[in-house]
């Protein structure tokens, strides 16, 4: 009898984790088989291999504790990838050297599969003398540009996607030029990026007094913080970036602070790291553990809650050794700090099946306990194995017991450590787990709240067909199971109708007792207004929370997938192809079969000249005039250069078929934009485009603007509300990058597809 408890799982399962022959033959015939693989490898290098070997099956049996994907998919491979899902790269010189180092390293730990988060604040700023070539300086994010072609040079090669995170001080002099940088859509797509604020920072945007822009010693520019705390706020507010790290916390809350300085974190923010840190992440699925669930007797079993973790920690511990590295200083570092991030997961499933409202003072409380319990189990594990295998290299007992979530450790474990040391210098970390989630039945993921009770996902068959199933939450189909169709209680609740506060509450509570940081999105109405918005993030800088990232769908981020609100039911997330089919309205228009062309069209030729090439390029497009509106029906795409031909030609049909089929062709432009060159792009008129491509796409774009078909840069045909509007509620937003289907939803600060798990940071 299969252990999957949906089909989504197994598919998940099947798609990222099973072992297979180069051929797609599987090796893992069964999940058992995949966690038996798991097992026997962390078990290798124990002195009872056999012995631990079980007790590593048993943890991971029923799907109670979830390794990071890396782990899932590479322990037992024998393949040359690292078991570790985030780096933070090191220092990045401010010499040019230095930096195509960094990016020749980051490069190699992208190659293995490895996310990287980088801190720009050490690059000079735009404008800065450059000493002996007598030049000015190009600026940080100049140089970002050139780490975000080389990510997708990396994924055009066919490794694993790649993921970044970029940080930059809140007192660098370009941070206003960071700020806003990825209000172009077509710009550092490849890049998460954060703002490090300080504690300075944070009391004087509270004093409303001035702050100084400072490099090397020397302030370029005097601004007002709280119009700088403003300007960070309004970005994302519009954009959902930049995150916000508060960078002082974090250092002071570090165990290691007395042999480290941390400036960045990985790609999705749960791991501040230090040059060339490493982590390695699992969770812990709580929904697993409940006995007697929506009974009185409802509860999670703290012995075998506390016997799972010490089990983790060991299998952790081990991956340390069992992984191989990217780079020799990653290697280097892991093993003298031995940092593990063991997480949770189904925790809002697990509060369900003890009756706790999320977000409540009740389910606050429990998040805690909860924790609190996992924190001191991870520090006992970790002792044990210093008595066995000795303390991480770096550990000093005066200096760590002094430091970080120490001071707040129970005196007993202060005591343990004290006469034992520590395996394992940091323990608990909360990563996203959207994938493994589903993989797991889709419980909840991380700490987040339900997203959906239940959602239509779109799943394409073999012979290119598409079917429809429902994808249920582990705790929804426990009630069901349970009590058929009797309808869910008021404390039944989702990320869609909780406010913002009782996810900060929910947040800050379990930031108490995890070591490093937590990936979470707090879900905003659209409406929320501005000030209130701000009011979040002082609320999660109030409550001790290490960053915070917010999600507010509008006409730019698009629409997290609408939730119906009806308690007799699931709520059921309406996919982009549900509901009635859409009317022609306007100038849009949408159809199975091309429009026929008409015998005249107006139209416009545009000259291209790119740099390097010796002629030039002509692009014509011509419109077709529906209701009074003129679209896009064909383009044409002319040079001498013959080297470009063939790929001119096949573009010029590609998109002059799909312009035919009506509908928002908006897209055309952003799909454009983002493809870049291995061999590099060109300055044009100021700006940095990657490719002939996007360029192409530039023309396109300014032709739909200035025929009304496109309202502004990057964003397409926002004054129809039918062409926005495709799950009844709100913008559709982005297609999945892998899928196709508009699927796509913020899920512990990722964007994470429903229909088949793809996400940024994964």
């Amino acid at each position: 009898m299969t252990a999957f408890s949906a089909p989504i799982a197994e598919q998940i399962w099947d798609m990222k984790y099973r072992f297979k022959k180069a051929d797609g033959t599987p090796i893992d015939v069964t999940v058992e088989d995949t966690w038996r693989r798991i097992a026997r490898d962390l078990a290798k290098v124990e002195k009872d291999p056999k012995h631990w070997e079980d007790r590593f099956y048993s943890a991971l049996e029923g799907f109670k504790y979830l390794p990071a994907g890396r782990i899932t998919a590479g322990a037992g491979t024998a393949r040359q990838v690292t078991l570790f899902n985030c780096f933070v790269m090191g220092t990045i010189p401010d010499s040019m050297s230095g930096i195509f180092e960094g990016l020749k390293e980051a490069a190699l730990t992208m190659q293995q599969g490895g996310g990287i988060g980088y801190d720009f604040s050490t690059i000079r700023p735009k404008g800065a003398d450059v000493k002996g070539v007598a030049a000015d300086a190009s600026g940080p994010l100049s140089f970002m540009d050139v780490w975000d072609a080389m990510c997708r040079t990396i994924m055009s090669a066919g490794s694993r996607r790649g993921a970044m995170m970029a940080t930059m001080r809140c007192d660098h002099p370009d941070i206003e030029d960071f700020i806003t940088a990825k209000s172009d859509a077509a710009r550092l797509r490849m890049f998460n990026v954060s703002v490090l604020v300080t504690d300075p920072f944070m009391e004087a945007v509270k004093a409303d007094t001035s702050w100084d822009l400072v490099f090397d010693g020397k302030v370029y520019r005097t601004v007002q913080a709280r119009d700088l705390w403003n300007k960070i706020m309004r970005a994302t507010y519009d954009y959902a970036e930049p995150g916000v790290i508060f960078i002082d916390r974090i250092n002071a809350a570090n165990n290691l602070n007395y042999v480290e300085k941390i400036a960045a974190t990985n790609p999705c923010g749960e791991q501040p790291l230090p040059p060339y840190g490493a982590c390695l992440l699992g969770s812990i699925n709580l929904a697993r553990l409940v006995e007697n669930p929506f009974e009185d007797a409802a509860e999670l079993n703290e012995e075998r809650l506390s016997d799972l973790v010490a089990t983790a920690v060991r299998m952790m511990d081990n991956v340390v050794d069992a992984s191989k590295f990217p780079l020799p200083e990653q290697q280097a570092e892991a093993q003298a700090k031995r940092r593990i991030g063991l997480g949770v997961t189904g925790l809002a499933d697990a509060l369900l099946m003890l009756g706790l409202r999320y977000g409540s003072d009740e389910a606050a409380a429990q998040t805690e306990a909860w924790l609190k319990s996992i924190a001191r189990a991870s520090y006992l594990a970790s002792v044990e194995l210093a008595k066995e295998k000795g303390p991480f290299p770096l550990f000093d007992a005066e200096k760590y017991l002094a430091s970080g979530n120490m001071m707040n450790m129970d005196e007993d474990v202060r005591d343990a450590i004290r006469e034992h040391g520590i395996r394992n210098a940091l323990l608990t970390s909360i990563a996203p787990t959207g994938t493994i989630s589903l993989y797991a039945g889709n419980v909840s993921s991380g700490i987040e709240p339900v997203f959906a009770y239940a959602y239509t996902r779109k799943v394409l068959q073999k012979d290119g067909s598409r079917t429809e199933e429902e994808v249920i939450d582990y705790a929804v189909k426990l009630w069901r199971d349970k009590f058929g169709d009797r309808e869910l209680p008021d404390y039944f609740v989702n990320a869609q109708t909780l406010a913002p506060a009782d996810h900060v509450k929910m947040q800050a509570a379990a930031q108490k007792w995890i070591d490093s940081s937590i990936s979470k999105t707090i879900n905003c109405p659209e409406d929320i207004s501005f000030d209130a918005f701000k009011d979040v993030y002082m609320q999660a800088w109030d409550t001790g929370c290490k960053g915070c990232t917010t999600y507010r769908p509008n006409d730019v981020t698009g629409s997290v997938l609408s939730v119906s609100e009806e308690k007799s039911a699931a709520p059921e997330v309406l996919s982009a192809d549900d509901g009635e089919p859409m009317q022609p309205h306007g100038d849009v228009i949408y159809m199975s079969e091309p429009l026929d062309r008409p015998k005249a069209l107006e139209g416009n030729t545009y000259k291209l000249k790119w740099p390097d090439s010796e002629h030039a390029i002509y692009l014509t497009i011509n419109d077709i005039v529906v209701n009074g509106h003129r679209r896009p029906f064909e383009v044409f795409i002319n040079s001498k250069n013959m080297e470009h031909f063939a790929w001119t030609v096949a573009l010029t049909r590609m998109i002059s078929a799909v312009f035919r089929r009506g509908g928002d062709v908006s897209f055309v432009v952003e799909e454009l934009k983002a493809v870049f060159d291995p061999r590099g792009g060109a300055w044009v008129q100021g700006k940095y485009i990657p490719s002939i491509l996007a360029a192409i796409g530039g023309v396109i774009e300014q032709h739909m603007i200035a025929t009304g078909f496109l309202e502004g840069e990057g964003m397409g045909l926002k004054s129809d509300p039918q062409a926005a509007v495709v799950n009844l509620n709100g913008p559709r937003g982005k297609a999945c990058p892998s899928c196709g289907q508009y699927d796509m939803r913020m899920v512990e600060g990722c964007m994470t597809c429903a229909s088949c798990g793809h996400s940024k940071c994964g």
